[in-house]
């Protein structure tokens, strides 16, 4: 019997293995069908298009110009969201070895969060979980910094993470959040210009004008592909506009940040303007370019009101149940709701 166990257990950790290169691979799916319709269009655009469609100089030269710089930046800006690795939180926010087993040995849970509170007693953090403890993730082993998540796709805690994005097969954060509303913007800008430049040629096809059949096929197609991509991105471009102007992430949408005084939608809502520096930074010049311009370091957040300012997770620990919010949170959370 022992003797069979061990290629038994070795032939378990090779399809575990290969199970995960297995999904890791499947992973890149999706994006690899996005570039090759970004190829397609390019070449659709370009070749059969301007090159052989156009006959006017003046108008291709035009055309292919602004395609070309919208191109350059569309495909920048996706190249830089796949490829920004999610932030991480540092080190302070790692438990040591020591509390790990203090906590671990711990059988109850009042104890737990009692050790939870004094480790994060030097910590920026300000949220809760939502009966009032300090939120730990048992799988990193470390203290959450605010708006952080733990991402189950990329297995790890991410900072200020939005989602995880199967089309550019990354979690989107901190990091690389203003890279992929700029993304968005591109691919809208990207499908529009594709749209209006193809439509006049389009009728012209369609109508038995121009009769080119390999460029009437591939110019009926673009415009079709350009303005579905256009109004599934015009939806969700808008909804992340919305985030910003809230100051919200995706994850908070859907379930609001909890504060001392308990869950609040507007906890980091700092109005209009300072909502969009956080993302894109005070310097305006950059914000059309993928560079790193967001405001903070991804640990800590300004937050709405100077009450909230205080470490929450230093005062009143009593005063939250293990069963939820006692009844002054959730009159507070009532009233942040109206």
């Amino acid at each position: 019997m022992p003797e069979a166990a061990g290629p038994r257990a070795a032939m378990a950790v090779a399809l575990s293995r290969g199970f995960r290169w297995g999904q890791r691979a499947l992973a890149w799916v999706p994006v690899l069908l996005i570039a090759a319709v970004v190829l397609w269009s390019y070449y659709a655009y370009v070749c059969e298009l301007c090159l052989v469609t156009l006959t006017n100089p003046v108008e291709r030269v035009a055309y292919l110009a602004v395609f070309h710089v919208i191109f350059v930046l569309f495909v920048w800006t996706y190249w830089k969201s796949i490829f920004t690795l999610p932030m991480q939180p540092d080190k302070k926010f790692h438990i040591s070895y020591t509390d790990k087993e203090r906590y671990e040995n711990e059988e109850r849970p009042e104890v737990q969060r009692q050790i939870l509170a004094e480790i994060a007693r030097k910590l920026p953090v300000y949220t809760r979980t939502g009966n009032g403890a300090i939120r730990f993730c048992d799988r990193c082993q470390l203290i959450k910094p605010d708006r952080c998540h733990h991402c189950s796709v990329c297995a790890i805690c991410v900072l200020k993470m939005d989602h995880h994005c199967p089309w550019v097969n990354n979690c989107i954060g901190f990091s690389n959040y203003k890279f992929f509303l700029l993304f968005l913007a591109y691919s809208l800008l990207y499908c529009l210009y594709i749209a209006a430049t193809v439509f006049k040629y389009f009728i012209k096809y369609w109508t038995g004008e121009l009769t080119n059949g390999r460029s009437k096929f591939h110019v009926l197609f673009l415009l079709f592909v350009a303005v579905m991509f256009f109004v599934s991105l015009m939806f969700l471009f808008g909804y992340h506009c919305w985030l910003i102007s809230r100051n919200r992430s995706t994850l908070e949408a859907f379930s609001a940040p909890v504060f001392q005084n308990g869950p609040d939608k507007n906890g980091f809502n700092l109005g209009f303007v300072k909502n969009l520096q956080q993302v894109f930074g005070e310097e305006k010049k950059l914000w059309l370019f993928p560079i790193v311009s967001s405001q903070g370091d991804g640990h800590s957040f300004p937050m709405r009101t100077l009450c909230e300012a205080r470490n929450p997770l230093l005062a009143n620990e009593e005063q939250w149940d293990d069963d939820g919010l006692d009844e002054e949170s959730q009159g507070a959370a009532e009233a942040a709701q109206n």
